[in-house]
């Protein structure tokens, strides 16, 4: 950037061709940088998110969670910052003149959780699957390093699927009377 303001100073003229290729040099130098700071805030959120869910796994678990599991883990998620936004209430609620005082950060509360239900209620949490039982390695192998996320495998975790995995996923008292009925059924014909 400093080799960009010396030869502007030395551009005589301001409509000049040297100086407008320079001035298109140091925008794309500006919109690069801005890029890379969008992509660092969005893997940091995306590791914060992930360390949540490494912290609320049991330490020595090795198999993956079952489908009933994960939802209850996501719904504990989606709830997080319900402690904060009581006390965000009781300190409003105390004080005349203070009213606002938290405002701001009771508003980013309510949009991330308004938007995070609203993902997972559609399109789905960018997550790994933690049913999957090769995910649920990564994710416990993972150093808890931001810049290490793009080496996993994120999916979109929805509520639907969730189901969808429920319902797949047979029940274990269950499995042994169809198969019998069925080899019955069979031999019949």
């Amino acid at each position: 950037m400093t080799n960009l303001r010396k030869e502007l100073a030395k551009c005589k003229h301001p409509n000049s061709r040297k100086t407008k290729a320079l001035g298109k040099k140091a925008r794309r130098q500006n919109n690069k940088h801005k890029l890379r700071l969008g992509h660092a805030i969005k893997s940091n959120i995306t590791g914060e998110k992930l360390s949540w869910f490494v912290e609320h796994i049991d330490e020595g678990r090795t198999e993956p969670l079952t489908p009933q599991e994960f939802e209850n883990l996501i719904a504990i998620y989606l709830q997080r910052f319900d402690g904060e936004l009581e006390q965000i209430a009781l300190k409003q609620s105390i004080g005349k003149h203070r009213a606002n005082q938290h405002a701001a950060r009771k508003d980013i509360i309510t949009i991330t959780l308004e938007k995070e239900r609203n993902e997972y209620q559609s399109g789905g949490l960018e997550l790994l699957n933690l049913c999957d039982a090769v995910k649920f390695k990564s994710l416990m192998d993972w150093d808890g390093n931001a810049l290490s996320i793009q080496h996993l495998k994120l999916d979109l975790v929805s509520h639907n699927m969730l189901q969808r995995l429920k319902q797949a996923q047979p029940a274990p008292n269950d499995e042994a009377p169809s198969s019998s009925k069925t080899n019955a059924g069979q031999m019949e014909t």
